[in-house]
């Protein structure tokens, strides 16, 4: 049963990135070839993130109600209609603000599954008889992460070649079998399904608010690694979205196909991280720790990108950031979730991805700004010194934890 249960959680990782890959190597260039300039693909995906942090909380509600599988398929029924309203509006030339409303809209979708899948795991591998670690079955989920995502981006950048509307065409079409995959096979073992009747969403949410402070905010380990979040994620997708336009003006050459073969690079790259994990645990015994020396490795990676300008060296300094992250991710979910309690784990789990894309919105508005008036290259600086600030706080998180801190 254990088995089957991460089988089905892998599968559902992998299609859904696949999914949601696909057009992450030519996004940028989709919209900047729609009539968009740099800043303002930058607000489309801050108001993607925007919709991310609006709606953490009321789709938590659903996920701990209706319950996780539910939450999945409402996710999965607005990705698909959100994807459609993308090429329509690149192909009647709609411009900035539809491109916005449609990515707050496309937030929404996504908070759906923020979380959800998550917690849809934990607690089902839990109420099977589960009393293994969680941190490698994160690692095997981010392994399978990876690779979807290296499969979706060189897809993507193959198919963007051709016509940049495709890969968001095909994306769409790989929802539908996720879709199937998810109505027919995620049972909910460990969850207990409460009814939501529109006169209740407050009160829910009243309960959501309360229970994320307790379990969260007002937790000593919790707090500082949901802050750390939001920190990491002030430049991880700025950064993403702003190395297609950098890199090329680096190259010199307006080569599509190569956006994707560097996206492509960087799923190896977190591939790669998520197979340090173990051994690394050999090396540094504490969660901590391992978290700390990522931060690090990340900060001077960003940095010497945005300082260097010879194309294969920032494109490999940016590949040693994705290792980095590639070790962060699962590390930090297994550290997260050891502190949740059941009932409280899509709520939680959803309120530190609040965090995250609160940062997400400030890094693509202040460092998009930033480029647009400066240059990527002085944006990268600055963001990869602002990720600095992850250190102390994986370290206060250090000192008040000494028992779950350990592998």
């Amino acid at each position: 049963m254990n088995a089957g249960i991460i089988r089905t959680y892998l599968l559902i990782t992998g299609l859904f990135n696949l999914a949601m890959s696909l057009i992450w190597g030519i996004d940028t260039l989709f919209k900047l070839h729609a009539g968009l300039d740099i800043f303002q693909v930058m607000l489309t995906n801050a108001a993607f993130t925007l919709g991310n942090v609006l709606f953490e909380i009321p789709t938590g509600v659903v996920a701990d109600t209706l319950g996780r599988r539910v939450s999945l398929l409402l996710c999965l029924a607005t990705l698909f209609v959100a994807t459609l309203l993308y090429v329509a509006i690149a192909r009647f030339g709609l411009g900035f603000w539809p491109f916005a409303w449609v990515s707050v809209f496309l937030g929404l979708g996504y908070t759906f599954y923020t979380g959800a899948v998550d917690a849809w795991l934990v607690d089902a591998l839990k109420a099977t008889g589960y009393t293994g670690p969680l941190e490698p079955v994160f690692a095997r989920g981010q392994m399978v992460f990876g690779a979807a995502m290296l499969v979706g981006t060189l897809g993507g950048g193959l198919l963007g070649q051709l016509d940049l509307a495709a890969p968001y065409l095909v994306r769409a079409a790989v929802v539908v079998p996720l879709f199937a995959l998810a109505w027919w096979g995620m049972p909910e073992p460990g969850f207990t399904r409460r009814a939501l009747t529109l006169a209740r969403v407050p009160a829910e949410m009243r309960r959501v608010f309360v229970e994320g402070m307790r379990y969260g905010l007002h937790h000593p380990v919790v707090r500082p690694v949901m802050l750390a979040s939001l920190v990491s994620m002030s430049f991880m997708i700025f950064g993403f979205y702003s190395w297609q336009r950098y890199f090329l003006d680096l190259l010199g050459r307006e080569a599509v196909w190569v956006s994707g073969v560097i996206a492509a690079l960087t799923s190896f790259t977190l591939i790669a991280g998520n197979a340090l994990v173990t051994p690394l645990t050999r090396v540094l015994p504490t969660r901590t720790g391992l978290l700390i020396g990522s931060v690090v490795v990340q900060a001077a990676a960003v940095v010497l990108c945005g300082l260097l300008r010879n194309f294969y060296v920032v494109v490999a300094l940016y590949l040693v950031y994705g290792i980095a992250l590639g070790v962060l991710l699962p590390v930090k979910q297994g550290y997260l979730n050891a502190h949740i309690p059941s009932a409280q784990r899509a709520t939680i789990i959803s309120l530190d991805s609040f965090f995250a894309n609160l940062g997400g919105v400030a890094g693509q508005t202040g460092w998009g700004w930033l480029a647009r008036m400066r240059s990527i290259a002085d944006a990268w600086v600055a963001a990869g010194t602002a990720l600095i600030l992850g250190v102390p706080l994986y370290w206060l998180a250090r000192r008040r934890d000494r028992q779950l801190d350990r592998f």
